[in-house]
């Protein structure tokens, strides 16, 4: 068997190794070392798809990489003294699209933009590490790194070429470096497990069990079994990007006895030591042809919306950037772009092992820098792992927690729901009024209801969440008279309740009642019902809140008929804060190290910001200034916390705004 991979080996590079080096369009993006959507190798072109949009007026081609916030970066780099804490601080940003997004019918299934640390780097490695180690024994640290090896910013976008499985499966990279003289080496590296990096203990942790690593495996055929990690090495020479080579993680036992059906070993095995059981080997398709392209950026390219922050902490930046400074604009070669197409490369999951179209190739990213073109140089500067594919997880709310047995109607909704992907209900002892499909139920009896996720129709579960509709003891059933109750915000200083009575002949009078919790009820206000000819009659009462310092408030009307007997109404919520403009975002979420929040205040003022965990232990109080407009908070007290759900809250004037944090290191 080693003898026929020989042979290949002498034979395969004949047959395809003749990269792409010159401005492409692959899957409806361009490759053409240049940032901007609608352009095309320097010159307008509508119905390019790239990283960013210049104009945004443009709408043919799009942006993938979400630029929420980009403005209050930059004012905030502008702002920003020596030593530069906010040029120096890392900056994430993930696709503008929802995840599994079909988009001119092309399937956009992940992006994700990173700005690496800058100056005093916080994520190099100090002491000799190389590709082909367990990560268990890399030796990350802090300290400057060599110009030509230093990353600025990284980006990476998988998609397919259409909207369907069979469509080729795409991935397109970026990296900005800060010196373009010389060569320049970098690796790519994809892991199959939740690898993360600490940074207050240097260490790596989360990584595979095959020797660091996570292994291919194969049948007796060649088939493969399960995928593992991957890595694709770029070499930028003379200018010129003149290698992306592609190896998997396997063990030498496979490499050595096994013919993959899906694509060939080409000749390289390199593990932690020249005697070890696993390491990365080098792989090409089955087909001739290159299955990669790339190239440099021509003098002159725009940046970005975000700027471009150099190692010594010098801001370039001009938006939108004119064509008579090179101020926010790249030099010559400085960024590098490259696609490959997994499918062609015999990686793609769905042809590999039968998966849906929402199947994967890997789950995080590593991007490094090396010394040499040798796979085993040293490693230099790396960008901490970054997750992928992870879209929002259906999170199940109502604003009725607590109905009535009989003549209620509870609504249950996924929050922030994804238009992308589907949703069945179904519940093990309650009741469904209506459709079981889609974003939100009705439901009409106290029970437990549950909501499965699918990315999109025909995919594998991704997510499912479990609510449950408690029954109120003190209601009585009557006959459904009160019907069309609504509760709106009215100038952040009143409710103003609505409803309507289908028997006004029959009513005798109502008591608006109020709560804090949804469940302890207490009475507001009364009226008795008008005098009227017609039987269907529409009432409303105003509730002035101004002072009430709770953001959420719950109604319920309870009706008196003139026999004496009472019914209640549904409970109708009052977010306080649905009409004022102040809001918080968390930037990104999921969170990994740093937690970035994004305030948006309509006055100059001071504002409380509390972190609890999922025990409601209080983690960090601290107190802020907020400018009127955006503001952007960067707290560390995340750092070092076990992954989980935490919780920010806000506390402006007697405004209070929470939100969720999933923290995944």
């Amino acid at each position: 068997m080693k003898t026929i991979l020989l042979i290949l080996v002498l034979i395969i590079p004949l047959l395809f190794f003749g990269q792409i080096t010159t401005p492409v369009i692959k899957a409806r993006f361009g490759v053409d070392a240049d940032l901007r959507a609608n352009y095309f190798n320097g010159a307008v072109q509508t119905g390019n798809d790239d990283w960013f949009n210049l104009v945004a007026t443009d709408t043919s081609g799009k942006a993938v990489i979400d630029t929420t916030g980009a403005t209050s970066i930059i004012a905030g780099y502008l702002s920003d003294v020596s030593p530069y804490p906010k040029r120096m601080a890392t900056l994430i940003r993930g696709m503008s699209k929802p995840k599994f997004s079909v988009i001119n019918s092309r399937l956009w299934v992940d992006a994700v933009y990173v700005r690496d640390y800058h100056g005093t780097d916080t994520t190099v490695f100090t002491v000799a590490s190389k590709n082909g180690e367990s990560p268990a024994i890399w030796t990350p640290g802090v300290q400057a790194v060599p110009d030509k090896n230093d990353i600025l910013d990284m980006f990476m976008h998988v998609r397919r070429a259409g909207p369907n499985a069979t469509d080729s499966l795409w991935m397109f990279g970026g990296i900005a470096m800060d010196n373009v003289t010389g060569n320049r080496y970098f690796d790519f590296e994809m892991y199959q497990t939740d690898i993360y990096y600490d940074r207050v203990s240097q260490k790596f942790y989360g990584y595979g069990p095959d020797e660091g690593h996570t292994s291919w495996k194969f049948d007796a055929a060649g088939n493969i079994l399960t995928a593992g990690d991957i890595i694709f090495t770029g070499a930028f020479q003379s200018s010129t990007l003149t290698s992306i080579e592609a190896r998997i993680w396997v063990s030498r036992t496979d490499w050595m006895t096994v013919a993959p059906t899906t694509f060939n070993w080409s000749g390289q095995f390199d593990g932690g030591s020249p005697g070890s059981n696993y390491g990365y080997a080098s792989i090409s398709p089955k087909t001739a042809g290159a299955f990669y392209t790339g190239l440099g950026s021509a003098n002159g390219v725009w940046s970005g919306p975000f700027g471009l922050v150099l190692q010594d902490n010098s801001l370039q930046y001009t938006n939108p950037a004119p064509a008579s400074t090179t101020n926010g604009k790249y030099v010559a070669d400085q960024f590098i772009e490259f696609s490959v197409n997994l499918t062609k490369l015999g990686l793609d999951p769905v042809t590999l092992l039968g998966g849906d179209i929402c199947g994967t190739p890997f789950n995080r990213l590593v991007v490094k820098t090396r010394s040499s073109s040798s796979f085993t140089a040293d490693l230099k500067d790396f960008v901490a792992p970054t997750d992928l594919f992870l879209a929002a997880r259906a999170n199940l709310e109502t604003q009725t927690p607590i109905i009535c047995a009989t003549n209620s109607v509870s609504k249950i909704y996924v929050k922030d729901s994804v238009s992308t992907s589907t949703y069945t209900w179904t519940t093990t002892n309650g009741h469904i009024v209506g459709s079981t499909t889609g974003p939100s139920i009705n439901v009409d009896t106290a029970g437990t209801y549950i909501v499965k996720q699918y990315l999109q129709a025909g995919c594998s579960l991704y997510a499912s969440d479990t609510l449950a509709i408690l029954q109120f003891s003190n209601c009585f059933v009557l006959e459904n008279n009160l019907v069309d109750f609504r509760a709106s915000l009215n100038d952040q200083v009143t409710s103003r309740l609505n409803w309507t009575v289908l028997h006004n002949e029959a009513t005798k009078s109502f008591i608006i009642e109020r709560s804090f919790d949804g469940m302890n009820f207490t009475p507001v206000g009364s009226m008795n019902t008008e005098e009227s000819e017609n039987q269907v009659v529409t009432y409303n009462y105003n509730d002035a809140i101004r002072g009430i310092p709770f953001r959420d408030i719950y109604y319920r009307i309870k009706v008196s008929d003139i026999a004496g007997r009472t019914v209640y109404s549904e409970v109708k919520k009052v977010s306080v804060t649905t009409a004022s403009k102040n809001n918080v975002t968390v930037i990104p979420n999921p969170v990994k190290d740093v937690l970035n929040l994004s305030i948006s205040s309509t006055i100059e003022r001071k504002a409380q910001v509390n972190i609890y965990d999922y025990m409601g232990k209080i983690v960090q109080t601290v107190t802020v200034l907020l400018d009127k407009g955006n503001n952007v908070v960067s707290l560390y007290s995340l750092v070092n916390k076990p992954k989980g759900i935490y919780e920010a809250v806000v506390i402006m004037d007697n405004e209070l705004i929470s939100r969720k944090i999933s923290l995944t290191h």
